[in-house]
């Protein structure tokens, strides 16, 4: 089965929708006119419910069915990132330093688009929570939202969620069950020796050898420390310090980024890391002030609740566009603390092979995979809870 046909006859206001958020990003928590468009939409398509200012700008809104049933919880993220765009599109941000460059104005336009759907068929039984979720980015809006009681305030037993994937056929659906998506972790050291002339190196104690040695001896953990057929990545990304080509100088600093699956894993990269750092500082004589910061655990999908949402997806896109064990990724996702309070799962969904990556000045969500995602997540509904 294609797309649902009814969804289909309204892609033209999927787009208009998407393209108005896409013009008006909002980052982090402070999404309020997003919330107070999505609220303003949903209001009209007559849904039962609306509970607004979840999680400082979150929205939670109710679909009842036809008789008695569990509530199913499907997600989509509506922040924006702090980036310039450069799409030149008419519909491109009107804000300067922010751009939907993640496609979450296309994860909330393919809810909206559910919800139109659903309220007006309501060919399923129980309910549906349309979870619209601020500061997937950076602040884990999921985790505020779960933080006051959202599961179990509106009873919610399974939850779900799709992102876009650029660089992927339109309307293929990728997923796995287990762990999809990464943890990670956040490390920033500070490194203090004492400053002094370059001609004279053995009058100071030299913060920026020793921060270069701790960034390639971090490397080893990964080929030495961690068994084979497991997953880590420690990523350093910045290293800053001095002021001049004749100065040595007193401090250094460097960040890096950690991914893993597993919380042993987790656990021993964090403890690797601290050793190794503490072990170069004393020999070269400097102190490391460490900063090793938890953020979001792994996205784990529950078996289960995969198999449940690739029937789906075959319905929309056929069997063989569905690919139910396509294996993890190193990213991270906020859905994570959702999937560590009830069963569900995280998918990806195709939006073109010659589409612009997440993240990049010209990305640009795809309308064409705004039915597709709406699709998915009607059927999901009408398939986990029948008439």
């Amino acid at each position: 089965m294609p797309i649902i046909n009814r969804i289909g006859e309204f892609a033209d206001d999927m787009r208009t929708w998407r393209r108005w958020l896409h013009a008006h990003p909002e980052l982090g928590l402070e999404c309020h006119n997003t919330a107070k468009y999505v609220v303003d939409k949903l209001r009209a398509f007559g849904v039962d419910e609306i509970h607004e200012k979840i999680g400082v700008s979150g929205v939670v809104a109710i679909i009842n069915g036809q008789g008695a049933g569990p509530t199913i919880g499907l997600r989509a993220d509506m922040d924006a990132l702090p980036m310039e765009e450069m799409t030149g599109l008419d519909h491109a941000s009107t804000v300067p330093g922010r751009m939907h460059a993640c496609g979450h104005d296309g994860h909330t336009t393919m809810l909206l688009g559910a919800a139109r759907y659903l309220a007006e068929t309501r060919n399923f039984t129980g309910r549906v929570a349309l979870i619209f979720q601020p500061a997937e980015e950076n602040e884990g809006g999921a985790k505020y939202m779960c933080d006051e009681g959202m599961m179990d305030r509106f009873d919610i037993k399974e939850v779900y969620a799709l992102h876009n994937m650029p660089g992927h056929e339109l309307g293929v659906f990728y997923t796995t069950p287990g762990p999809i998506m990464a943890a990670v972790d956040t490390l920033t050291v500070k490194v203090t020796g004492r400053g002094g002339h370059a001609a004279y190196p053995h009058d100071a104690v030299d913060p920026i050898i020793a921060t270069v040695t701790m960034v390639q001896a971090l490397q080893s953990i990964v080929s030495r420390n961690l068994p084979p057929m497991e997953n880590l990545v420690i990523s350093v990304t910045q290293i800053n310090g001095g002021t001049a080509d004749n100065i040595i100088p007193a401090d250094a600093w460097f960040c890096a980024s950690i991914r893993s699956f597993s919380p042993e894993v987790r656990e021993m990269a964090e403890k690797r890391i601290r050793e190794v750092i503490e072990g170069q500082a004393v020999s070269f004589g400097v102190s490391a002030e460490i900063d090793y910061e938890l953020g979001y655990p792994p996205t784990v999908n529950d078996p289960s609740s995969v198999e449940k949402a690739v029937g789906a997806a075959e319905e929309i896109s056929g069997k063989n566009r569905v690919h139910p064990d396509q294996g993890r990724e190193m990213g991270a996702e906020d859905f994570a603390y959702m999937l560590e309070e009830r069963p569900g799962a995280y998918l990806f969904l195709g939006v073109g092979e010659d589409r612009a990556g997440v993240h990049h000045p010209a990305y640009d969500f795809n309308d064409e995979a705004a039915p597709y995602g709406a699709s998915f997540f009607a059927r999901l509904i009408e398939r986990l809870n029948p008439t």
